[in-house]
């Protein structure tokens, strides 16, 4: 039997994670949120350290909370979130473990789960909100040659500054904004090429004085349905300044169509030439970190099985955090509170028996001027 007493327990303690928490209290349901980090700021202690947000402060706040009250058209830095986040926790009354990583949820008889820690605690609850994120599962592609190259093989997810790679051979995959911002930190330091399948597409980060913020907020692009998404956006595209752009025009920064294969000391580039590299760097995104769930039977290939976060699979189990999971913004602060009111509300209804098809429409949220 379900009941309303006990706890929905939110997988994650980042920003998907204690947006979820705050819905859940608005919600009147009694969220714990399990988190697997000493503190409760999800993966941004672990990015790279120049790393800043592409938003302005302005845009880049959890629901109930502005970013802080420094410029707020100024782009926060890694720090600067982390610092949001541990006040944007303490801030809420909710319960929150720390250091807790779940290993799996398993559906229990007559309703609801049972959620497994790995300190081998067990914890029953109403529901779950599958708040992981997905840094800590990223994608390494594998190709021809990968187990006899001897030089150093990375995920970007593990860079963290340029100084160690001064003077070296790098190739850096991918052409989103993680591996441009990367390899043009890199440049000065060390010999860096940019690998791609296509030439790198660029966004306007400022247009007509304002940033692209301003645009998709009065336009209202940032809550253009995943379905219309789908069909508009094709291609990672780069959100640049003129800096990027400049940089590979005047040779500042190479690009290179990608290599097809690893050799002991280096990789074979499409023409069929080989050339000797120290480091590859990939930039290559994640995947949700989902494993914890695989015992409900809800993914496919390691993927939620849902609808707009709300599992199709199992009554009382929910998604946060995901790309593009309802909207443009999704994964990112300004937009999973959002989706957090959108999948509680779909909880809640859950727990209390009402119908999970009536869930309110996608609202804009007034933001800061």
């Amino acid at each position: 039997m379900i009941t309303s007493s006990e706890p929905v327990v939110i997988v994650g303690g980042g920003q998907s994670g204690l947006a979820a928490a705050h819905a859940g209290l608005s919600a009147g349901l009694r969220p714990v949120v399990l988190g697997a980090g000493v503190e409760p700021v999800g993966s941004w202690v672990g990015y790279y350290d120049s790393l800043t947000l592409f938003s302005p402060a302005r845009y880049s706040s959890l629901p109930g909370m502005a970013f802080d009250e420094g410029d707020p058209d100024r782009y926060p830095t890694r720090d600067d979130v982390v610092a949001y986040l541990r006040r944007y926790a303490a801030s809420i009354d909710v319960e929150i473990r720390t250091g807790t990583r779940v290993a799996a949820v398993h559906p229990r008889p007559g309703g609801g789960y049972l959620v497994h820690t790995d300190s081998g605690d067990e914890i029953g609850a109403t529901g779950v909100v599958a708040a992981s994120g997905s840094f800590g599962n990223p994608y390494l592609p594998v190709l021809p040659g990968h187990d006899t190259y001897a030089g150093e093989v990375r995920h970007v997810a593990h860079y963290r500054r340029p100084e160690p790679y001064t003077g070296k051979r790098v190739l850096v995959v991918g052409a989103g904004n993680s591996a441009v911002q990367v390899a043009y930190e890199l440049a000065p330091h060390a010999r860096v090429t940019l690998a791609t399948r296509a030439p790198i597409q660029f966004m306007p980060q400022r247009i007509r004085g304002r940033d692209l913020h301003h645009w998709l907020h009065v336009t209202r692009a940032d809550l253009l349905p995943r379905s219309v998404l789908t069909r508009l956006i094709r291609h990672a595209a780069v959100l640049d300044t003129g800096v990027y752009r400049d940089a590979i025009a005047s040779g500042v920064l190479a690009r290179q169509e990608m290599f097809t294969a690893f050799t002991a000391d280096g990789v074979i580039w499409a023409d069929g030439t080989h050339e000797a590299v120290d480091t590859v760097l990939f930039a290559t995104g994640y995947r949700p970190n989902l494993d914890y769930l695989a015992p409900l039977g809800a993914l496919d290939d390691g993927m939620p099985r849902h609808v707009s976060g709300v599992s199709t699979t199992h009554r009382g189990l929910v998604y946060l955090g995901l790309e593009f999971q309802r909207s443009f913004s999704s994964n990112t602060l300004r937009g999973v509170g959002r989706d957090a009111a959108h999948v509680v509300a779909a909880l809640a209804g859950g727990v209390s028996g009402r119908s999970l098809r009536r869930l309110p429409p996608m609202r804009r949220l007034p933001i800061p001027r």
